[in-house]
């Protein structure tokens, strides 16, 4: 079963990445019309990144691209499975790579409802 829009949704990290990457105080703004989905996100050591990319069923695919307080960029690709929570909020497991410097991983974002 697909799960519900993700537009206006607001989502958090569930725990920090390394440093200079997203982390809990990072919230992302989703948006999504016909299968396309972007959002907008900072907070912590981002001062502000985008991404951009389809959805297809419960599956995301996306490019993002972020400026760090430091002042560097830094950009990548993601893929992430939509999973509704039993109390109806929506959580990410994402698996994303850089493109911009070497290094991949997996992380968990959920809908942020306060």
């Amino acid at each position: 079963m697909t799960a519900r829009s993700l537009d206006g949704l607001v989502m958090a990290p569930v725990e920090d990445q390394a440093p200079g990457q997203v982390g809990t105080r990072t919230r992302f703004t989703y948006h999504e019309q016909d299968g396309v989905i972007w959002a907008s996100y900072a907070g912590g050591d981002v001062v502000r990144g985008e991404l951009v990319g389809s959805r297809d069923g419960d599956v995301l695919d996306f490019r993002y691209v972020q400026l760090k307080t430091d002042g560097g960029t830094a950009s990548g690709h993601c893929e992430s499975r939509i999973e509704e929570l039993p109390d109806g909020r929506i959580r990410l497991r994402e698996s994303w790579e850089w493109e911009s410097r070497p290094g991949r991983g997996t992380s968990v974002v959920e809908q942020v409802t306060s």
